[in-house]
């Protein structure tokens, strides 16, 4: 029985570790061969440990455990140039591109005080410049194959205000205006574009140790119910994320676009 993806060509950003590592093992257990890319290095600013080139490596290693092909590179999604030519050579050893998952992302917590003007910066160019980078350099090769999905990875912070990230809630909620933008013009070449919205998840982005919001919450103990979930879980597991990013990959959203898909646990609800 073939995979729900079987002959594509996936490409993931942030694909070291975490929901990228993970978005692209769920791709290949059906079917699709990766275009891996990560920066695989130090991450401006952040309060949790950096990807590495080994963890990129490991990404490797489990891909093609599936039987897959994988092609990696380390590249920062902020470097323009880099990304291109990470992408253009992905696409060439690859043969096409037919998906891809604007994943990468920082997430630097802090009070509105506390936020500096390198901390908004940084957040803005990853997790919003990036995913425009993405997008705008990955277009052309969907439009080549004929058509495609583009799934960017938004957050519930895109939907909802959160406490103690005004530059992440900002960059997110940005996304969601890239996705409608592009969701409308690229239409006419059959891309489709969406965006998911996961609320925490068990990925070293969401393990920070000591936490910066404890804190930050007992300082301001009635913002704390902005970050619980609806449904008795404390996070999701990066697969949970990953069976929404095969959902809008495959061909049985193909006319789905312009869609928020929470993956939230009902988050936004409160």
């Amino acid at each position: 029985m073939a995979g729900r993806v079987e002959g594509k060509v996936a490409l993931i950003t942030g694909a070291a570790r975490g929901q990228g590592r993970s978005h692209a093992l769920r791709l290949a257990q059906e079917g699709a061969d990766i275009i891996a890319i990560d920066i695989a290095g130090q991450l401006p600013g952040v309060q949790y440990p950096s990807p590495t080139p080994e963890d990129l490596a490991e990404t490797v290693r489990q891909v093609e455990a599936l039987d897959r092909r994988i092609v990696a590179t380390q590249a920062d999604v902020r470097d323009r140039a880099a990304l291109k030519t990470a992408i253009d050579e992905g696409v060439a050893e690859l043969g096409h591109l037919d998906i891809v998952s604007a994943n990468a992302g920082i997430c630097i917590i802090a009070d509105w005080k506390d936020t500096t003007e390198e901390i908004f910066d940084d957040t803005i160019a990853t997790n919003l410049k990036g995913v425009w980078n993405t997008i705008t350099l990955t277009a052309p090769h969907l439009i080549e194959a004929g058509g495609g999905s583009m799934i960017l990875t938004s957050s519930v912070a895109g939907i909802k205000g959160l406490p103690f990230l005004s530059a992440y809630v900002t960059a997110k909620h940005g996304v969601v205006g890239l996705m409608r933008a592009f969701a409308t013009e690229l239409a006419e070449y059959r891309i489709r574009v969406n965006t998911i919205h996961p609320t925490g998840v068990d990925t070293p982005m969401g393990q920070m140790d000591p936490n910066p919001f404890g804190p930050l919450l007992e300082a301001h103990p009635q913002l704390g119910g902005m970050l619980a979930n609806l449904y008795p879980v404390q996070v999701t597991e990066p697969v949970d994320q990953s069976n929404a990013v095969l959902f809008l990959a495959s061909d049985e959203s193909r006319y789905i676009t312009s869609l928020e898909l929470t993956v939230d646990a009902g988050a936004t609800q409160y």
